[in-house]
């Protein structure tokens, strides 16, 4: 049996704050990976934030929550974790 796969992108900053700005401006027509590239701390951010393919609890609890439960291809989030604030967004689902 095969386990759902899912592929995201998320932006991860240090406040919450920070987290609904960018939001607001992804929703105002920014690209959601030239944001990431310019304000996430994680390393993904290089790549736009994508996370490229994974299956549950390959991800913190938090995250993984949203990812296999959230609506596709909208801006999810402040979401939480250990790390700091992400913004994440599902890109598939399957």
């Amino acid at each position: 049996m095969s386990m759902t796969q899912a592929t995201a992108r998320h932006i991860l900053v240090d406040s919450e704050a920070k987290c609904e700005e960018l939001k607001k401006e992804i929703e105002g027509g920014k690209d959601f990976a030239d944001v990431a590239k310019q304000h996430s701390s994680c390393p993904s951010g290089r790549n736009g934030g994508d996370l490229g393919s994974f299956g549950p609890g390959q991800m913190v609890p938090e995250f993984d929550k949203v990812v296999f439960s959230g609506e596709i291809n909208k801006v999810l989030g402040p979401v939480k974790t250990q790390f700091g604030y992400h913004l994440l967004e599902i890109t598939s689902r399957g």
